[in-house]
């Protein structure tokens, strides 16, 4: 399954400058080349994309048979081969597919509603807040089992070993699994708290983890700081504040926010309410082993 600085979030406007022509003529070469292959049957390669924010309410609206998807991005990052996530809205008694395998590995936040989840022939409820991993080549789909509509979130990740079936991890700690939100321990902070969700290895990644951060109005959990690894941030509730590289965004309730390696970025809530959000962090062979200073 497959559905930020806002700078990047809708298509690039270019001002209306004087182009010479040896200019002109040299952007014709790697535009040819790309249309050569893209004609050769081997799609073009998408551009590498950097810490983003995607704003809830400018994703696009797309009427499915199902329902409907808000599509957010698919692109390489410096950790990632691809990171794919849409937004899937199921209406009751819908399915999203029957149950398929592919070697990239997949998380599902639950935004709204109750799905069942199909995982290699076992099935799971789980309502809002809710987090599903499915590991590299399992069994997995869902079904809204309630009376309105589902909306959640579908995170695919593909690293440099995930179609290298000789390199993959044969021996993960992180194995499928459904994280019920409702059974996620809370523990107290500083600012609010926190729910740890899932830790581990994978089939393709040297560590993914996932934990819900919950702070108090106009509070931040933690200053601006810069890490190798990619960074996801959803947004569950509440709206954020974020900078990315001194630069400052809106991240609304639906919000998707990408950290990647080595930018500088923080958070803090910027309503009058308490704000929640979902962190997850990979690591994978493409990772940089040391800290930009």
């Amino acid at each position: 399954m497959v559905e930020a600085c806002s700078c990047v979030s809708g298509p690039m406007k270019l001002r209306h400058c004087l182009v010479l022509p040896v200019f002109a003529a040299m952007l014709t070469v790697p535009l040819a080349a790309a249309d050569a292959k893209a004609t050769a049957g081997q799609p073009a390669a998408r551009p590498k994309i950097g810490s983003t924010v995607f704003v809830w309410e400018e994703l696009k609206v797309r009427p499915t048979p199902n329902g409907e998807r808000r599509d957010v991005a698919n692109n390489p990052t410096d950790t990632l081969s691809v990171f794919e996530c849409h937004i899937t809205t199921l209406n009751p008694g819908k399915s999203s597919h029957a149950p398929h395998r592919h070697p990239q590995e997949e998380l599902i936040i639950v935004k709204e509603g109750t799905l069942e989840v199909h995982i290699d022939g076992q099935t799971q409820r789980a309502g809002p807040g809710s987090v599903f991993f499915y590991a590299s080549n399992n069994a997995h789909a869902v079904t809204n089992v309630g009376d309105t509509r589902a909306t959640y979130w579908v995170i695919n990740l593909a690293t440099p070993v995930t179609h290298a079936p000789e390199r993959h991890n044969r021996a993960p700690t992180r194995p499928s699994g459904v994280f019920d939100w409702a059974k996620l321990k809370v523990q107290p902070t500083k600012t609010g708290e926190k729910r740890d969700v899932l830790k581990g290895s994978t089939v393709t990644m040297e560590s993914l983890t996932c934990h819900v951060t919950t702070v108090k109005a106009r509070e931040a959990s933690h200053g601006a700081h810069r890490h190798p690894d990619d960074e996801l941030v959803i947004v569950k509730e509440g709206t954020l504040e974020i900078t990315i590289n001194d630069r400052k965004h809106r991240a609304t309730t639906g919000s998707v926010c990408l950290f990647t390696s080595n930018d500088l970025h923080g958070m803090h809530n910027a309503g009058d309410t308490q704000a929640s959000y979902y962190v997850i962090r990979m690591i994978t062979s493409a990772t940089p082993k040391v800290a930009a200073k």
